[in-house]
Order: C-alpha cells, then sequence, then structure tokens
C-alpha cells in the first residue's frame, strides 16, 4: 500500500473509532437512535478504511456496501456475519434518521453497539492482513 492509501486507511480507522465513542457516549445519555445512528457511521467508516486498501470507494452509502459485500464477504475475506450487520445496521439507522414516530428501544441500541465493536475488530483484522 502507498502512503496516501495507507494514511487514508489510518485517517479512516479513526474517525470509525471517534463516532463508536460518540455512539457510546450517545447510549449512556439515553439518547439511543442518535447512538444507532453513529454506530453505524463507525462501522461505514471501517467498511470504507477497508475499501480504500484495494484503492476502492463509493460516494453513495449503497456502493460502499456493494464494493464491501464483492471485494471482501464474497471473497471470505470477512465474514457474511459482517455483510449482514452492516446492511442491518443501515436499515435500523434509517428507520431513525427518516422514519416519523421511530423509537429505538434501549435494547436495539445495546445490541447496535455491540456488533458495531464486532465488526470493526473484524475490519481491523483484515486490514492488518491486506497486502502491502
Amino acid at each position: 500500500m502507498r502512503n496516501h492509501r495507507k494514511d487514508l486507511v489510518v485517517y479512516r480507522i479513526s474517525d470509525s473509532k471517534e463516532k463508536l465513542l460518540s455512539a457510546e457516549i450517545l447510549f449512556k445519555n439515553k439518547q439511543f437512535k442518535d447512538s444507532v445512528s453513529r454506530s453505524y457511521y463507525a462501522m461505514f467508516s471501517a467498511t470504507r478504511a477497508l475499501l480504500a486498501t484495494k484503492k476502492l470507494d463509493s460516494s453513495k452509502h449503497s456502493g460502499v456496501i456493494s464494493l464491501f459485500n464483492q471485494h471482501f464477504v464474497k471473497k471470505e475475506i470477512v465474514s457474511k456475519k459482517a455483510g449482514r450487520i452492516l446492511m442491518d445496521a443501515r436499515e435500523v439507522r434509517e428507520e431513525g434518521d427518516y422514519g416519523d414516530l421511530i423509537i429505538i428501544s434501549k435494547k436495539e441500541a445495546e445490541r447496535q453497539l455491540k456488533q458495531a465493536k464486532e465488526f470493526i475488530k473484524e475490519i481491523e483484522k483484515a486490514i492488518k492482513n491486506a497486502k502491502h
């Protein structure tokens, strides 16, 4: 990986962890809808970090997820579970961000936060194993 790509990967993982910390803070303060959103964006940033290892990216969420599934899930670099976690998180985030009269429960926010932590760990492992 060239320096620019390496820097981009490091930046995006750092961004991911910052968003995860925000999700934890929001969760602790009973802001479950916003916690779910930050959990998703933490995973999204981690996904973009992994994509950067192969010079891949998209300006759309659907494009990022599609590239992730095509280049990492289908090739078994990351687990199918990780692919499902990301898709599920996106759906919950969109419901919370755009839906009317949507209440995100503490249980749901806690589940999303736990899955975000798992997801990011798996992505970091895949990045570490990526060819440099």
